[in-house]
């Protein structure tokens, strides 16, 4: 039976991560980094495309869970009729292999354990010849190797093309196992102490989240979620991918199936701003330093997204032999969207940069010098249509949110060139820039009989990313434009404390078949606007229902379904925790970068 998508935990290295489910089972696992594929692929399958499952023998799910302190160690407990286990679960920081390192511990009583190491390697496609040796199980196809081996040794035997064990456990008794990957040329991986190895990996977490600035009452959630946003970080480039699936679905059953193990753009403004304003320089510098590499060159060349390390080509493809998480397919790796014309991302970059600056990170000259390249390339696109934000696949429409990111870059470079006359660059253009934009904008994409800024122009439907005008500085909070915008989303976006992106509507401006849930950014932006508006008491009702939404270990998807109380899309998602991050920032009234 397939497990919820709000079922799953997340483990990870800082450079790969897996889902592990309620019942033991690491179903989702990509080897040696996030955009590798899966050795274990059954969240988008079934059993047979790879898992490896640890729990007591006939137990379903497990009785409580959650992570030990403020970590990325993940505790799993069952208490059975004849006793209570847990499974300490965790990805410590590598120093050259991967390892997934899995902690059984006798509570109480006496505990049967099984388990069931099921590797497919290229997304569950390709079985492994395994053998003995030296006290492990190896298991090679190809270019993957992956050696386990239990501490102390437990019976193991292959079944149907599986490496199974059985073993107990008494009150006090510990059992590890240790999974590495590595090339299968190479020699054989040095042995991880899995008990060390846990030591170091609580010490490295807590040190890490020892460092977080905020202390309001939502810290436990914010806290969460930043450890969450470091755990989708490349470690070795300092990129931080959107999410590390593929093809979790927004609406089950559907088509709407994305792969999104790469880094987005338009993500950089408010991750920068979210690291900035907890405390986290080095991590903000990072990916600074990653978005200076990955747009480096032709203006014209700038893509929406790139891989971990900058990588531009992502060709998109469908892997037929998956049938997808709960039957929604294609499963598809690679995104086209890459090619996509978004002209909100020339905004996003250097409100980036302006941030960057603005919070006193070192300065890099040639930062300057990308950011002036943009601009010019901009000044001749602004007036274009654009696929948008949202990178949909129908015609090209003159999208207001990207209209309102071409004058942030404008704006931005003007507030850089005042607060620093000795950078080159001609103030007065720009300037000129930003007020043509701002006057075709308040002409041609708000509709003055209903009071609020559409979602293209002379179009009819609505698109939650105008209530980001407030927050750029568009347009004040008490204009009444923004107060109507914000009344007009929430009337006919909204569903409760939920918001959907844009008006699901019989011309398909997304170009797909089928519906989505409720995008949860877009809400904690709702609550945002509501903050700037004056109706705080709403905004905070708003923001608490929201922290209601995250899955018992405190994650959160790219959507929700109203209709079923279920997580939807690519999961744990960077972008709704981003948002969670400066909500919960601004409602207790500490300072926000930018």
């Amino acid at each position: 039976m397939t497990q919820r998508i709000e079922d799953y935990a997340l483990i990870g290295d800082l450079q790969t991560a897996a889902l592990v489910g309620k019942d033991g089972s690491i179903d989702w696992l990509c080897l040696p980094r996030f955009d590798s594929a899966a050795c274990f692929s059954a969240l988008l399958g079934d059993e047979e495309n790879g898992h490896w499952r640890i729990a007591p023998k006939g137990a379903g799910a497990c009785t409580s869970r959650r992570y030990v302190g403020a970590s990325l160690v993940l505790e799993s407990v069952w208490e059975t009729r004849t006793g209570k286990v847990r499974v300490l679960d965790f990805m410590p920081q590598r120093d050259e292999a991967p390892d997934v390192v899995r902690i059984v511990e006798g509570l109480s009583g006496t505990v049967e354990m099984a388990g069931t190491l099921r590797l497919r390697f290229d997304y569950g496609s390709v079985v492994p010849w395994v053998r003995r040796a030296d006290g492990h199980r190896i298991a090679i196809a190809g270019p993957d190797s992956v050696w386990l081996r239990s501490e102390p040794e437990v019976k193991t035997w292959g079944q149907h093309f599986s490496t199974c064990s059985s073993f107990t456990v008494e009150e006090g008794d510990k059992v590890a196992f240790v999974l590495t990957w590595h090339p299968s040329h190479k020699p054989r991986p040095a042995r991880v102490d899995p008990h060390e190895a846990l030591e170091h990996c609580l010490q490295d977490w807590e040190t890490w989240s020892s460092k977080c600035r905020y202390q309001g009452p939502y810290r436990d959630a914010v806290l969460r979620s930043l450890i969450t946003l470091k755990a989708l970080t490349y470690a070795p480039t300092g990129g931080i991918v959107a999410a590390p699936t593929t093809s979790l679905p927004e609406d089950i059953g559907g088509v709407r199936n994305w792969d999104y193990r790469f880094c987005w753009l338009r993500d950089a403004t408010l991750t920068l701003s979210a690291m900035v304003s907890v405390g986290y320089l080095d991590e903000a510098a990072a990916w600074r330093d990653w978005l200076l590499r990955a747009v480096a060159g032709d203006p014209a060349d700038l893509q929406i997204m790139y891989g971990l390390a900058g990588e531009r080509r992502l060709p998109e493809m469908e892997l037929d032999w998956l049938s997808g998480y709960a039957g929604s397919a294609p499963v598809r790796v690679g995104n086209d969207a890459r090619s996509q014309l978004q002209l909100d991302v020339y905004g996003e970059v250097i409100e980036s940069l302006y941030l960057a600056r603005e919070a006193g990170l070192a300065p890099e000259r040639h930062a300057w010098n990308i950011q002036l390249s943009l601009l010019g390339f901009l000044e001749t696109k602004w007036r274009e249509p654009d696929e948008g934000l949202w990178e949909v696949r129908g015609p090209r429409r003159h999208f207001v949110h990207s209209k309102v990111m071409a004058w942030v870059a404008a704006d931005r470079a003007v507030r850089t060139l005042e607060s620093d006359p000795s950078l080159r660059g001609d103030t007065a253009r720009w300037r000129a820039m930003r007020d043509d934009i701002h006057r075709e904008v308040c002409e041609k994409g708000f509709d003055p009989a209903r009071g609020t800024f559409t979602q293209s122009y002379g179009s009819k439907e609505l698109d939650a990313a105008v209530l980001l005008i407030p927050r750029v500085g568009f347009l004040p909070p008490d204009d009444p434009r923004v107060v109507g915008t914000v009344d007009a989303v929430w009337r006919e976006l909204g569903s409760g404390p939920l918001v959907r992106r844009y008006t699901p509507d019989a011309n398909h401006v997304d170009g797909l078949p089928g519906r989505e849930g409720a995008f949860l950014v877009c809400s904690f932006w709702l609550a945002d606007a509501l903050r700037m508006t004056g109706r705080e008491q709403e905004a905070r009702e708003l923001f608490e229902r929201l922290l209601g939404l995250c899955n018992d270990v405190g994650l959160l998807s790219e959507e929700y379904d109203p209709v079923t109380g279920q997580h939807l899309g690519n999961f744990p998602q960077a972008f709704s925790h981003i948002g969670l991050v400066t909500t919960a920032l601004a409602l207790t009234g500490q300072r926000t970068a930018g």
